[in-house]
């Protein structure tokens, strides 16, 4: 069978269009991800054992359920509890934000932990507050020790995003199955977007290692 290049070609602003929604939901739950994710972090760590509890019991039911599972679950219960049809799209940003902030909380609490007990002490001997010991002291340092494991963790995301096509949602894989169906050309289509993906996942996980390799020797 011959690979039709016109057909890519001739859906390439579709698919852009597709891939920049992908962009946008990968951006917009790393984001939320690890500034909910720190809160939760510091929750988990936290001597106040309701928000000890209440931190670890979110964030172990989203890493024992799986994605395409709350996907489906936020989809279908959001606008049946608030009566707002709010479309497939839109609920995706809701569902990553909320699924993945579970994630990079573990991978923060990780970074906090990495943190000498030695420097927390003398932060607090400067007459530092908790609230500006983390600001000023752990996090920023914890943050460094953990930034080659929250991009790992962001090129995953990236991958996971084209779940979000089984609801209708229009990101790279759901763009490339729309226009597969109209064309009836689905080699092209699915392979075109898997090069895409292994592209951009190789290259940014190849960045990623050399990263971590220089924050190695700065240590």
């Amino acid at each position: 069978m011959d690979f039709d290049f016109a057909a890519v070609r001739n859906s390439a602003d579709y698919l852009w269009q597709g891939f920049q929604y992908s962009l946008s939901l990968t951006a917009f739950a790393t984001c939320f991800g690890i500034l909910f994710g720190t809160l939760l972090a510091m929750a988990r760590l936290s001597s106040i054992k309701s928000l000890n509890w209440a931190a670890s019991a979110y964030v172990n039911l989203f890493r024992s359920i799986p994605l395409l599972l709350v996907i489906f679950w936020f989809y279908i219960l959001v606008p049946l509890m608030t009566g707002v049809q709010v479309g497939a799209e839109k609920s995706a940003y809701l569902t990553f934000a909320i699924f993945e902030a579970a994630y990079f909380c573990e991978i923060m609490r990780a970074g906090i932990q990495s943190i000498s007990k030695g420097q927390v002490a003398a932060g607090y001997a400067m007459g530092f507050t908790y609230g500006q010991n983390m600001r000023y002291v752990i996090l920023p340092q914890a943050f460094r020790n953990v930034v080659p494991l929250l991009l790992t963790q962001t090129i995953i995301l990236f991958q996971d995003t084209s779940l979000v096509y089984v609801v209708g949602a229009t990101d790279l894989l759901g763009a490339a199955s729309k226009v597969a169906n109209r064309d009836n050309t689905p080699i092209e289509m699915y392979v075109s977007v898997a090069i895409i993906y292994l592209v951009i996942s190789f290259t940014l996980s190849r960045l990623v290692k050399q990263l971590h390799a220089k924050i190695a020797v700065i240590r």
